[in-house]
């Protein structure tokens, strides 16, 4: 009788994706749920990793406290900062003074989101008033370089809401050390030259460059953009999603400060071109910086250009990381006994850092759906397609959102982004409705959107879409104000709490934090 228990699980590549991966299974599998379940990661002395996706999320401090992560630990050894949000620059008119943020923190809530745009729409008089400033504190707090907590608040902890900038090849290292050190994940580094199909067309085994076999129940693939499983087994095609987001290229450098006393930005500064985005995401000791573009409308030459323009005078003595990419992801992500995670999934640009975030859910779903047995792969592969299939095309709607929406007519970059062609039939229905009122909460009632409403409307409305409005009593306006005032008071004590983000890093990694 064929043993149908799933026993065996083998991760293919390390890396963030793989290293997050194996911590995530191992800490909610085994240590968890009690699961006697071994997970094997294997991997190439020989391939690099991307190494540029340093934004992430908060869900990312849930994951470090679940793995048994001390957050002091994470910030020393991976040049971890603090990330509040993100500053889109250029990308209304490409105007001076043309910004708006997306913070981290939920809105206030200061009554129907109708008042609270009627308020928005009749200004303020120093034209100081924006839908983030009204709602959130946290717009303030990045503008003024401040951390979102003192080195008394507790790890993973914070008077304000945020999650990390971060060395990419530094966190895996660390997490990978921790995954063999603290949570028993088997590490095999040797190379992979081919797998073995099975009657069903399922992985049996990886054959190795040694000679031998690696043999397990299950297998994830985080091979990058190599695709070793999804695509050299499976030969899963790719969806080429190049026809809604253009961006398909991108230069990159590392960029030290000018002094060690230098601020550390407390948000992800996202400046558009006229092709494209330049990030700059500031680290301990340098800044990630690197130019988003499409090489439809720009060339190599053209894009470093760029980029230089924005760095300056030292990009002359900096290395310049190319990467291309096809914007898209797998016809599906689970095939058989395999599932693929990370790059090998897709990849569409890293805008809105949803790259971690995408490892960090697929890993979770994983660990509460996998099956004790073998045959219960075809539930789960129905379900984990259609969940994934739907999350990342409303991220991909999400990301169309901020170029769509655009005023910007300088180029034709931006005007194609604009035209309904490149635009999907589900945002431009959203986008009629909401033009004749405004977005609400029962818009979005699947839960699987990786976008929420909040975040929805921090970019429609800071980019200064016009949502109809109803007319609104003095009453509702007046309580209003009284909350915005009562809110700006509650600010101005807080943010004279808190320290920069420079000095509390600083402090960190001198003193740590209190524990837990």
């Amino acid at each position: 009788m064929i043993n149908d228990d799933l026993k065996h699980l083998v991760i293919v590549g390390g890396g963030t994706a793989g290293w997050l991966t194996a911590g995530i299974l191992a800490a909610k599998c085994v240590k968890e749920h009690g699961r006697d379940l071994k997970i094997t990661l294997i991997e190439s002395s020989k391939v690099g990793t991307i190494g540029v996706g340093e934004g992430t999320w908060p869900t990312l401090r849930t994951t470090l406290k679940t793995m048994g992560i001390s957050e002091t630990e994470f910030i020393r050894k991976c040049d971890a900062t603090f990330k509040q949000g993100a500053c889109f620059k250029k990308w209304i008119d490409n105007s001076e003074d043309d910004f708006y943020y997306h913070p981290l923190m939920l809105p206030s809530n200061l009554g129907p989101l109708n008042s609270v745009i009627r308020k928005l729409n009749n200004g303020s008089d120093d034209g100081s008033l924006s839908y983030s400033t009204m709602l959130c504190s946290q717009e303030v707090a990045c503008e003024r370089g401040l951390a979102p907590k003192t080195i008394s608040t507790p790890e993973y902890q914070g008077a304000l809401n945020y999650a990390y900038h971060l060395d990419t090849n530094k966190f895996a290292a660390f997490i990978k050390e921790h995954c063999v050190n603290n949570l028993n994940i088997n590490h095999v580094v040797q190379d992979i030259v081919g797998t073995t199909m099975g009657d069903e067309g399922e992985v049996c085994s990886l054959r190795l460059a040694d000679g031998l076999e690696l043999i397990a129940d299950f297998y994830i693939d985080c091979s990058g953009f190599a695709g070793l499983l999804i695509d050299k087994h499976f030969n899963v095609p790719l969806i080429d999603k190049s026809d809604i987001l253009f961006c398909d290229r991108a230069v990159a450098v590392q960029c030290p400060y000018e002094n060690e006393e230098a601020p550390i930005a407390s948000h992800t500064i996202s400046t558009a071109t006229g092709s494209g985005w330049i990030w700059d995401i500031g680290l301990q000791k340098r800044r990630g910086i690197g130019h988003v573009y499409s090489s439809k409308y720009m060339n190599e030459d053209e894009a470093v250009s760029e980029l230089r323009k924005y760095v300056g005078k030292q990009m002359d003595q900096l290395d310049v990381r190319q990467i291309k990419y096809t914007p898209g992801y797998r016809q599906k992500f689970w095939a058989k006994n395999c599932v693929a995670v990370g790059l090998s999934a897709g990849f569409v640009e890293p805008l809105e850092a949803s790259s971690i975030l995408l490892v960090e859910i697929s890993a979770y779903w994983i660990a509460e759906k996998l099956p004790q047995k073998k045959s219960g792969f075809v539930n789960c592969e129905k379900q984990f397609n259609e969940t994934f299939s739907y999350r990342w095309d409303t991220i991909i709607e999400f990301l169309k959102l901020h170029y769509c929406i655009s005023t910007r007519t300088d180029t034709d970059f931006w005007r194609d982004n604009t035209h309904p062609d490149s635009i999907p039939k589900v945002l431009q229905d959203k986008l009629a409705l909401w033009g004749e009122q405004c977005p609400s909460v029962v818009d979005f009632l699947n839960r699987a959107d990786v976008f929420p409403f909040e975040s929805y409307c921090y970019i429609l409305y800071g980019m200064r879409f016009k949502t109809a409005t109803h007319a609104v009593g003095d009453a509702h306006l007046n309580m209003l104000e009284r909350k915005i005032e009562n809110q700006q008071r509650n600010m101005a004590s807080l943010i004279h709490s808190l320290p920069s983000n420079r000095s509390l890093i600083r402090k960190i990694c001198e003193y740590g934090l209190q524990k837990i």
